[in-house]
């Protein structure tokens, strides 16, 4: 290899209080997974055994940056944090996010951070031009996610170009849907990793660095990543539609859609409202575009919220849409500034907003229907669209107090502690939030959630809504509410996308985006020098990775009915909108059985058979999930 890779690991004990600097693994083991997920899923396959819990000290917490991190490669920024999933415990827990840590992490000459053990007192590590030390953070500790980014940047000098990834007081208090937030504006939302990384009583990673990524044929990824950039540009992919902050094109669209997240999805008309609200009021607001490390789209924003209650307060941000529908839609909260002030804080706080305010909003459902009183909730009013009750349950969660208690570990578990009809009104997969938008009219991006590899999460978009893929054969929109070909798009979306989340790049940048199967692999090859790497390739990659996971989970007790794990509200159809009468339930098992089918794997247990694992090079696991 003569590019793309730092060429070293950091390797952090925090029990014995040490930093090791080990190498890579070879160019075949590099060539089969690539970098970012694929390498982190390998590593945590290789040393984390099934009988090891999410908070025990011989997990591990991996940070990875992959090949294309930090190069001229469009939104180069691209890192993954991976571990056990804690908020559903037989699974990986698999989390992207970007800015500017991944790249700095890079400059600092590493390609990835793998932590275990658990330190006696807090504290956090800081790694800079190929040095690093694990500092204390006890005075640290119970500081929210920005204030421990400015806390950690003074102590190290805030001279130096630093990016600081740090839990809040949902992660130290290792409440179900705790995230890890980086450069203000950007998280690694889903799996629960800010619990992980609370477990292990680290409460930053600040990283730093000046060395360049070396290339191997700089002058080919520079016209190659030319014409990938143009591209982005060049149809109606997502990266466009989010690009320069673009929350009013993503909040009209979903609106007109029925895909608005409102009210526990028990009021699709309702969601129009809320999304013309925040269109409108958008155009009076201070929106500045944030861009991460080498992105030409810039879908993170910083927003003055200069009209209505909250009016003067600042709020910073990530791109798309489902982030403020978890944390006000849902419960109701119809001021446009309100709803992103919320949103503000559960960044602050630690929170992955899908899965906390799906807990949120089942409380308001039950609490708007009778079936609690303010007698369960410790006088809380949990009318639809009171904020300042949100604001009290999210602290009662992270201190697991009184009712807060009750909803701290997610919402299924929530359901079952309320008992009776609570259930029925839950909204989840396999117990915990998934991307918050109603996918109730888009069975193909509803199936992606179910079927996702490492919990309900971004894997498998399918192609129903946002983007098209014409290279895979979709060049529209297919219909919403038919079972028809799902578990095809859902295949073939997914084995795109797992690729493209190994290389260092965002997804945005390739999802929609004309020949992006072709742009990414020739990059890859003109940035390390593989130069026969082909598209072929590079769908294998995904495939693998896909069934790496599976392996995962089924090590652990994962079955086919896990997949099955739906709440009834997703199940059942909606009163209102554009899948008005339309269920997924009377098809969900067959589309998940085709899918299994499609992949090679058994359709009555859903696990890969010995010819497909042997096929992808990983026949050493066929014995040890009973194949």
């Amino acid at each position: 290899m003569n590019g793309g890779y730092m060429g070293k690991l950091l390797r952090v004990d925090l029990t014995t209080g040490t930093v090791t600097e080990e190498s890579l693994p070879g160019e075949a083991i590099l060539r089969k997974y690539v970098g970012c997920l694929g390498l982190a899923m390998k590593i945590l396959n290789d040393e984390v055994p099934p009988e090891v819990g999410p908070v025990d000290p011989e997990n591990r917490l991996i940070f990875m940056t992959g090949p294309l991190t930090g190069t001229p490669a469009p939104s180069s920024s691209n890192f993954v944090v991976a571990s056990i999933n804690y908020d559903v415990p037989y699974m990986a827990g698999t989390a992207h996010s970007h800015g500017y840590w991944g790249a700095y992490l890079k400059m600092a000459g590493y390609d990835g951070i793998v932590v275990q053990g658990t330190a006696k007192r807090p504290v956090f590590l800081w790694v800079h031009d190929g040095q690093a030390e694990i500092l204390p953070a006890d005075d640290i500790w119970g500081k929210d996610t920005h204030e421990t980014e400015d806390l950690v940047k003074k102590r190290v000098g805030n001279g130096q170009e630093v990016s600081v990834a740090a839990i809040g007081p949902a992660g130290e208090n290792m409440v179900h849907g705790a995230l890890i937030q980086n450069d203000k504006n950007h998280t690694a939302a889903k799996g629960g990793m800010g619990a992980i990384m609370g477990a292990k009583k680290l409460k930053a990673i600040a990283v730093s660095g000046r060395r360049g990524v070396p290339m191997a044929d700089p002058a080919k990824v520079l016209e190659v990543t030319e014409v990938w950039r143009n591209n982005i540009y060049a149809a109606e992919s997502v990266g466009k539609l989010l690009s320069k902050g673009g929350i009013t094109r993503v909040y009209g669209y979903v609106g007109q859609t029925s895909m608005l997240a409102g009210k526990n999805l028990s009021d699709p008309e309702w969601g129009v409202t809320y999304s013309s609200n925040i269109v409108e009021a958008a155009k009076e607001w201070w929106v500045t575009p944030v861009s991460c490390y080498g992105c030409p789209i810039a879908c993170s924003y910083r927003v003055e919220i200069t009209t209505g209650p909250k009016k003067g307060t600042v709020a910073t941000l990530g791109g798309g849409g489902e982030n403020t529908e978890g944390a006000a839609a849902m419960i109701g909260v119809l001021d446009p500034g309100t709803a992103l002030w919320l949103t503000d804080l559960h960044d602050r706080l630690g929170f992955d907003s899908s899965a906390a305010g799906c807990s949120l909003s089942l409380a308001y459902e039950l609490y708007e229907r009778g079936i609690i009183t303010k007698e369960d909730t410790g006088g809380l009013e949990l009318k639809w669209g009171n904020a300042d009750a949100a604001v009290e349950l999210l602290n009662m969660m992270i201190r697991r107090e009184g009712f807060g208690a009750i909803l701290a570990d997610g919402p299924k578990q929530a359901a079952e502690r309320i008992g009776g009809e609570a259930p029925k009104y839950a909204v989840h997969i396999k117990g915990t939030g998934y991307n918050l938008h109603d996918w109730r009219p888009v069975w193909s991006v509803l199936l992606g959630q179910v079927i996702a590899g490492a919990g309900p999460c971004w894997q498998a978009p399918g192609v129903d809504a946002w983007a098209t893929e014409p290279d895979l054969g979709y060049p529209e929109f297919t219909p919403g509410t038919t079972a028809e070909g799902k578990p095809e798009q859902v295949k073939k979306t997914q084995m795109k996308k797992l690729w493209e989340d190994c290389l260092g790049v965002c997804w945005f940048a390739t999802w929609g985006v004309p020949k992006a199967i072709e742009l990414a692999p020739q990059a890859l090859a003109a940035t390390v020098g593989w130069e026969d790497f082909t598209s072929d390739e590079a769908f294998q990659v995904g495939e693998r990775v896909i069934n790496l996971e599976r392996i995962f989970a089924l090590k652990r007790g994962m079955t086919a009915e896990h997949d099955l794990d739906v709440s009834p509200r997703l199940l059942e159809a909606p009163p209102s909108g554009q899948a008005k009468g339309k269920s997924i339930e009377p098809y969900l098992k067959e589309m998940v059985r085709e899918y299994y089918r499609l992949m090679g794997w058994d359709e009555e247990t859903g696990k890969p058979s010995r010819e497909t694992l042997s096929r992808l090079g990983l026949g050493e696991h066929a014995e040890a999930i009973g194949v």
